[in-house]
């Protein structure tokens, strides 16, 4: 079982919150898993995988310039959870597996 933690600065500037929402710009959690993602193929070695989303839970809006960390586990079953942070607050968490091609 392999685990590794990564970190994300969401951008000020994320096209994300041109529409997600005028005088409160809030990462959307596409965005959260879009980055688990990335960071699952880089754990794994793998870019470009398809991916199927297992379960995903929201827990806490995300603004512009906060230090995200994406905590990645392996799962015997092949698939990988993840729980996401902001310094003490949790983000999200879930589970993602590698789609047979």
């Amino acid at each position: 079982m392999a685990e590794a933690d990564y970190r994300w600065l969401v951008p000020a500037d994320h096209p994300a919150f041109a529409g997600h929402f005028p005088g409160r710009p809030i990462v959307p959690g596409v965005v959260l898993l879009d980055r688990a993602i990335l960071f699952a193929e880089e754990m794994l070695g793998k870019p470009g995988l398809n991916w199927q989303v297992g379960n995903a839970k929201f827990f806490s809006p995300v603004g512009p310039e906060e230090a995200l960390t994406f905590s990645l586990t392996t799962k015997p079953s092949g698939g990988i959870s993840f729980t996401v942070r902001a310094a003490e607050r949790d983000v999200a968490s879930g589970s993602l597996t590698p789609a047979a091609p």
